[in-house]
């Protein structure tokens, strides 16, 4: 597995962009993450908390994990009472 050597959250293309150490640059589009991935605020919410807070978890979610289930885990409505 290559190794990344940076990883930052780019607010002006809403791009997570990771730099390899074989040269690669590589942009996970977060909106189109979103888009297809999240079914309502508290799950865009809970992506939108990892990439300001930790893109480096964000983008091995995206790239190796399964960002599906990680937000059904994580995530749940309450109502209010």
């Amino acid at each position: 597995m290559r190794k990344i050597l940076s990883c930052e959250f780019n607010p002006d293309t809403a791009c997570v962009e990771l730099r390899l150490d074989d040269g690669t640059l590589l942009a996970i589009d977060c909106t189109a993450v979103e888009n297809e991935v999240a079914n309502g605020m508290y799950q865009r919410s809970e992506l939108d908390w990892l990439i300001y807070n930790n893109p480096l978890a964000y983008a091995e979610l995206i790239l190796n994990g399964d960002p599906e289930l990680y937000l059904k885990a994580v995530t749940k409505k309450a109502p209010l009472d």
